[in-house]
């Protein structure tokens, strides 16, 4: 048991949770005037104190309480996931006392009882008045049942249930949606306040005081679904599975839990009870509250019409998403996008079709061995234009390739880079320069510059060590006709009239 620490509460609120920052039921959702559900992993309690200092403590039992201890104000109950065996009690806003930071509790599931007395408003407390004090006691549970008035304050207020929404919220987060983090990015690490591993599946129970039909059926849940089969007048099995159409534009194919899991229902003089057996413990706490909706409005199923708005809005933004790639492919491409072969390609595709996208598509249908040839056409038409066709070296490596040989290493490793640079040191060489008009991508006006001509033309020479056909056309036809310079045009139509 922890000693009395004082707390600082905020808006008449402090928070007890075992997985810090974990999501759940929006406040004001299901609970008395002592305490709020807000997860599987967090409640909420309700000081008499708007801002100010309470005292709070917690004592971990070996079991259930015998008997109600009556020198309280007001008690509450609920159960609680803790999958780490740590439990702490903060303000609204933050801040806690050491001794109530990762108290030590059972892991699994616990059953979470708030004490409080002498819950007085800043505005009518005394100093003769004793301080507000909140005692939790904490035992370890197999089974998850609903929160529960134990004892309630005389003069609390009654709360506004909402079973429904609830149960929305419950299904939805047993079918979340991909984060949509990037792949590329590093994973998040695992949070070891959640390390469930080693922990017994648990059974969710509700009770009701008459008799409540449940049958074999099936539960949507968007891109999921659950389906209820009955194995005997007592028993269903509870599974998850696909649906058979779902709603969003890049389906859930995940399901929550791969076992199958068992419902018994049992009638007796006390009434009609409910076990979910063999579920999940960090599902527990969600399936209860799903349970509950069911087994009072059968056939409903709340959370749906927020699937579907959700569906509705990733069928817009996909669709958005798709118009705009077809936009920028088409401005990239010229077009269409081409082949899939095309895309996948590390050349000057998009930059071909983007001068000349016909021949692009042209160059794409030629079966392996034209590839190659207009390839070697390309490379020797390059070296004509810039006057290299005639430099020895150079005739050599041009006249190995359409002989099918393979090209000296300077052309071939690291990209030619050795060649290149003999290229740009070689006394024969003639420098003539020739002007490029040159597309900006961001605002879509033409900029010119000039260029060594020599420097333009050879890449399509290089190109030819690409052992790819297809890839070796497009780069030395691409490179061929920016070495033309102003006489682009006329190399594209020459290039049309040899591929025909």
């Amino acid at each position: 048991m922890t000693g009395w620490a004082r707390l600082f509460v905020s808006y008449c609120q402090y928070e007890v949770f075992t997985v810090p920052g974990a999501s759940g039921l929006d406040i004001y959702t299901l609970g008395d005037g002592l305490l709020h559900v807000g997860g599987p992993n967090q409640l909420t309690g309700f000081c008499g104190t708007h801002t100010g200092w309470i005292e709070a403590r917690v004592r971990v039992l070996p079991g259930p309480p015998a008997e109600v201890d009556a020198d309280w104000d007001a008690i509450s109950e609920a159960t609680l996931w803790s999958p780490s065996g740590r439990l702490s009690v903060v303000g609204l806003m933050g801040g806690g006392a050491e001794a109530l930071t990762d108290v030590a509790v059972p892991r699994g599931l616990i059953r979470v009882r708030v004490h409080a007395r002498d819950r007085l408003h800043e505005t009518v407390r005394t100093d003769d008045d004793p301080p507000e004090r909140h005692e939790l006691h904490i035992w370890a549970v197999s089974e998850e049942t609903p929160w529960r008035t134990v004892l309630a304050d005389p003069g609390g207020r009654d709360w506004e249930q909402k079973p429904a929404k609830a149960a929305e919220r419950a299904m939805l987060s047993l079918v979340p949606r991909p984060s949509g983090r990037p792949a590329a990015l590093r994973p998040l690490l695992s949070d070891s306040y959640e390390d469930d591993a080693g922990l017994p599946r648990v059974t969710v129970v509700r009770h009701r005081p008459a008799p409540v039909a449940v049958s074999g059926a099936v539960l949507p849940a968007g891109d999921l679904e659950v389906r209820l089969e009955r194995v005997n007048g007592e028993t269903l099995n509870w599974s998850w599975a696909t649906a058979d159409e779902p709603i969003f534009p890049h389906p859930l194919d995940t399901l929550p839990d791969n076992e199958p899991t068992t419902v018994r229902l049992t009638s007796g003089p006390d009434g009609f009870t409910l076990r979910h057996e063999g579920v999940l413990g960090r599902h527990a706490f969600a399936l209860g509250l799903i349970w509950d909706h069911l087994l009072d409005t059968a056939g409903s199923y709340p959370w749906m019409e927020t699937l579907r708005d959700q569906a509705a809005a990733a069928t817009a933004l996909a669709e958005k998403t798709r118009r705009l790639k077809a936009e920028r492919d088409a401005e990239q491409w010229g077009g269409a996008p081409p082949s899939d072969r095309v895309r996948g390609l590390a050349s000057q595709a998009r930059s071909l079709a983007r001068i000349d996208r016909p021949l692009l598509d042209r160059i794409d249908a030629l079966p392996a061995a034209r590839q190659r040839e207009t390839a070697c056409w390309a490379a020797r038409r390059a070296m004509r234009v810039a006057g290299l066709e005639r430099i020895g070296w150079i005739a050599a490596a041009l006249a190995a390739a359409e002989a099918d040989r393979p090209l000296p290493r300077p052309f071939t490793e690291q990209n030619g880079t050795a060649a290149f640079n003999r290229l740009l040191s070689d006394p024969e060489v003639p420098h003539t320069t020739i002007t490029l008009h040159l597309a900006a991508r961001t605002s879509g006006t033409r900029r010119v510059t000039d260029v060594l001509q020599q420097a333009a033309a050879f890449p399509a020479l290089i190109a030819l060590a690409n052992d790819d056909p297809l890839a070796a056309a497009i780069d030395a036809v691409y490179n061929a006709a920016i070495a033309h310079g102003d006489d682009r045009d006329h190399f594209l139509t020459d290039a049309h009239i040899a591929l025909r």
